[in-house]
């Protein structure tokens, strides 16, 4: 993972993408690695949120899509889990797109939104601002820790 943290802004923008979509790592490791080197505040938040953003949408437009198989060959969801997590969204509707940066079930979130074909205005604008707000909590924590060290 280091040669992403070289890579810098594009660097950040990657492994946001990738956690968010096929790759079981976390972007925070890159994203701190990244800010460690004096990168700036408010690209690392864009080039995070947009990388993230966009591998979300990924996932929801493969829910939307439909297909199982490429469910599970590509993004590796169990299906019952997943059947869980659609029968809870269909409960509370598209703004549940905000939690797709939850670790662990974000993946689900967007997966079922797609399949009950969610508005996906409602859910891009959620799922936006659950990321961003992920990610300024995030480089806060890691800025208040740099600081005692």
């Amino acid at each position: 993972m280091e040669f992403l943290v070289e890579y810098g802004y594009a660097g950040v923008f990657i492994a946001s993408f990738l956690a968010a979509t096929v790759l079981p790592f976390s972007s925070e490791v890159i994203l701190t690695g990244v800010l460690l080197t004096g990168a700036s505040y408010w690209q690392c938040i864009i080039a995070a949120t947009a990388g993230n953003f966009l591998g979300g949408m990924t996932c929801y437009w493969m829910g939307r899509i439909g297909k199982i198989e490429w469910i599970k060959k590509y993004l590796r969801l169990d299906i019952s889990k997943l059947q869980r997590v659609q029968n809870w969204i269909a409960k509370r509707g598209s703004w549940t797109g905000f939690f797709v940066f939850l670790p662990g079930i974000g993946d689900f979130i967007a997966v079922a939104l797609g399949f009950l074909k969610a508005n996906w205005k409602i859910v891009a604008l959620a799922m936006f601002a659950g990321k961003f707000i992920r990610y300024i909590v995030w480089m806060e924590i890691v800025y208040k820790v740099q600081s005692v060290i």
